[in-house]
């Protein structure tokens, strides 16, 4: 993640904050399908259903005792059927959400926190203004300037995530200011890793918006907010993983699976192939026809041709290999290939219908059924 820095400081400064609402005032903010409190929203989709429900069935009874068909609709009846359409959908996706998310909020262990997790229970509190960890660790951002006076109450909190007293995912719950909380994590954060995160605004975001419903533990945003899991110990080294996501729950369970890593002694890595992967099937009409294009495929002195052309539409895909799999007359053809610096998975897919293209000429009852046959990464390669 690499963002211009000053973009933070001068969208700030054309948009100063709004005060940020409380926690109780937070869980009633902006709806998403009106511009309402979230209670007004819920109160008029409620009322919609009612309503539209309760015409409806007079409606039908109506024409049940008249004799008149039920698909004989006027307007007002098929703008009841819409509203109660309408309402039906709001009201389940809205509280179905809500109601998962309860429940796995309710479940968080106390001790699945962000930052401090590292520091002995033992040590003394840092001093308010110099609250530092004794080492730097990797994060995306530059060595930390000079920061900046923060009021005394800050300070006292910042110290006490720091040594680990105060959990980072807690602060909304304790301070009931949303802002500020992402504030003091973001300050904490800093004096943990030694690094600002240059380039990332924290003003001008309703971080009430987000409170228990798409990210945790901001400390920012761009266009989208920004959580941040860690420490991850890998390789001997710390790492603090800033995550930018609308989903619920992937930052606190990224946080636990980096804790689980750190206490159970880090991770160690080794990349032991790099290659991106493409598995087009193909149909034949007799499970004989698909091994002679099998055996065609693995034949070593058939890949210079096909590395021409799978190559021919890019610059960085290099073909490394194909690999084939029979199933009755389906033929899983697996092509491996390098893409550079970058994913790569278009590139791939362009040069794997070369390939089809030109065994086309050879095998003409060959009929493509997908260019992905849903076996682009199993493990029984």
């Amino acid at each position: 993640m690499e963002v211009r820095g000053g973009v933070g400081q001068g969208s700030a400064a054309r948009h100063p904050p709004a005060p940020e609402p409380s926690r109780a005032a937070a869980r009633v903010q902006a709806g998403d399908a009106l511009p309402l409190p979230i209670r007004h929203t819920n109160l008029i989709f409620s009322a919609l259903f009612a309503a539209s429900l309760a015409y409806l069935m007079r409606r039908w009874r109506e024409k049940i005792r008249s004799s008149t068909p039920l698909h004989a609709v006027g307007l007002a009846e098929m703008l009841a059927i819409f509203g109660l359409v309408a309402s039906l959908i709001y009201l389940l996706s809205f509280f179905g959400i809500a109601f998962v998310q309860s429940i796995v909020s309710s479940g968080d262990d106390d001790e699945d926190f962000l930052v401090g997790s590292g520091a002995p229970a033992s040590a003394a509190a840092p001093s308010r203004q110099h609250a530092q960890a004794p080492a730097p660790c990797e994060l995306l951002g530059s060595p930390a300037a000079a920061p900046e006076k923060m009021p005394e109450d800050d300070e006292e909190i910042v110290a006490s995530v720091v040594a680990g007293k105060v959990p980072s995912y807690a602060l909304e719950a304790r301070l009931g200011d949303c802002r500020r909380a992402a504030g003091i994590r973001r300050e904490a954060l800093r004096r943990i890793t030694g690094r600002d995160i240059e380039g990332l605004p924290l003003d001008g975001f309703d971080y009430a918006s987000i409170l228990g419903q798409c990210c945790e533990l901001p400390v920012g945003y761009v266009q989208l907010p920004v959580g941040v899991a860690g420490p991850l110990l890998l390789d001997g080294r710390r790492f603090y993983l800033p995550m930018a996501t609308t989903e619920g729950c992937l930052v606190a369970s990224t946080n636990r699976g980096c804790k689980a890593i750190a206490e159970s002694g880090g991770a160690t890595s080794v990349v032991l192939r790099d290659a991106m992967t493409r598995a087009p099937v193909a149909r034949f009409p007799t499970a004989r026809r698909a091994a002679e294009l099998k055996a065609f495929l693995e034949d070593p002195a058939n890949f210079d041709t096909l590395s021409v052309v799978f190559n021919r539409s890019s610059r960085f895909a290099r073909l490394q290999g194909v690999q084939c799999a029979m199933a009755g007359r389906n033929l899983y053809m697996r092509f491996s290939c390098s893409t550079g610096d970058a994913m790569g998975m278009n590139m791939v897919s362009k040069g794997v219908q070369n390939v089809l293209d030109f065994l086309q000429d050879d095998f003409h009852d060959m009929d493509v059924i997908s260019i992905s046959g849903s076996s682009c990464s199993l493990g029984f390669w």
